[in-house]
């Protein structure tokens, strides 16, 4: 059987750079911090979804080239059905390869969760034994922020909490989370003015306060001119800022310009307030801080999978009413 081109059922695809999807734009990369640019490569959240009538099985033909702390390390194909994982595959790098995922009884919908850490470039699927068809589009929902959002800790990609949070709402998340960046830049807010969303959610601000230190007016104006920036390209799309989580030993202590992560946390979330009182309506903002407990921090800042759970409880709550 033909090959099928994998473009109509890839999803969580924000840019593509030839047939790899990339999470910052590849023609406006120069404007980018190095360690922003680097995480974009990785395409972390980008799925496959699929229709299987009458197929046994599905066969992903795939490129993977691993690099830096990944390279040699192998990943997994995760194949999940409704809010549940039901297979999955290890795979390694490989200049070509052909993994086969055995499908449960019934036509779908399937998710396939990539191996993220091989940054796989997709290269054809076929059915075995039936056909395959693009499962139905999603609403897109764009999200941004640090490691947290990019997954950090949790033990699969399913797990992350965009990821968690897509599936409770029915929406197709686009994972824009950066590990040790995401930091307000402006460059960022103009890259996501230009991507197509139905909804978007900006999590950012706890690299604020150690990997480049900023003062609370520092952040509230960044903030301000940030969601400025994105609101010129998403005049009337629903905006959620969710404020930085617990961090123990960032609460109460000062950084380089003085800044405690509490702080920080509430110029952020006095700069979501001040813009809904100048009349974005479509703004809202999630505060951070009691989301989690100390018991959910796997190193004292990045959640175990029950702390991702319930971030994307309290994220899929506030963004609901937005939801049709």
């Amino acid at each position: 059987m033909t090959w099928l081109d994998p473009d109509p059922f890839l999803r969580g695809v924000a840019w593509r750079d030839g047939v790899c999807p990339v999470r910052a734009d590849p023609a406006d990369l120069a404007r980018l911090p190095w360690d922003t640019a680097e995480r974009a490569l990785l395409p972390t959240g980008v799925r496959l979804e699929f229709l299987a009538p009458g197929a046994r099985a599905v066969e992903i033909r795939y490129r993977a080239a691993a690099r830096g702390a990944a390279e040699g390390r192998a990943g997994l194909f995760a194949l999940w059905q409704g809010g549940q994982c039901v297979a999955e595959v290890l795979a390694g790098p490989a200049e070509e390869a052909v993994t086969v995922i055995g499908l449960p009884p019934g036509e779908g919908p399937f998710t396939v969760h990539l191996p993220e850490t091989l940054g796989p470039a997709i290269l054809g699927l076929r059915a075995v034994g039936g056909a395959l068809l693009p499962a139905p589009a999603r609403p897109r929902w764009v999200v941004h922020g640090d490691s947290i959002t990019e997954g950090w800790w949790s033990t699969r990609p399913a797990h992350a909490w965009p990821a968690v949070a897509g599936r409770a709402l029915g929406l197709d998340p686009v994972n824009l989370g950066y590990a040790g960046s995401a930091r307000g830049e402006l460059c960022v807010a103009e890259q996501i003015a230009g991507l197509p969303a139905d909804l978007l959610t900006l999590a950012f601000g706890t690299n604020c306060w150690s990997s480049v230190p900023f003062s609370a007016p520092l952040l509230y104006e960044t903030v301000r001119a940030f969601v400025a920036l994105v609101r010129a390209g998403h005049p009337g799309t629903p905006i959620l800022l969710v404020s930085p989580l617990l961090r123990p030993d960032a609460e109460d202590t000062p950084n380089a310009l003085g800044a405690t992560l509490s702080e920080l946390r509430t110029a952020l979330e006095r700069a979501g307030a001040s813009l809904v009182r100048a009349g974005d309506a479509r703004l809202s903002v999630l505060p951070g801080r009691d989301v989690l407990g100390p018991e959910h921090l796997v190193d004292g800042l990045h959640p175990d999978d029950s702390g991702h759970a319930l971030l994307a409880a309290a994220v899929a709550d506030a963004l609901t009413p937005y939801v049709r």
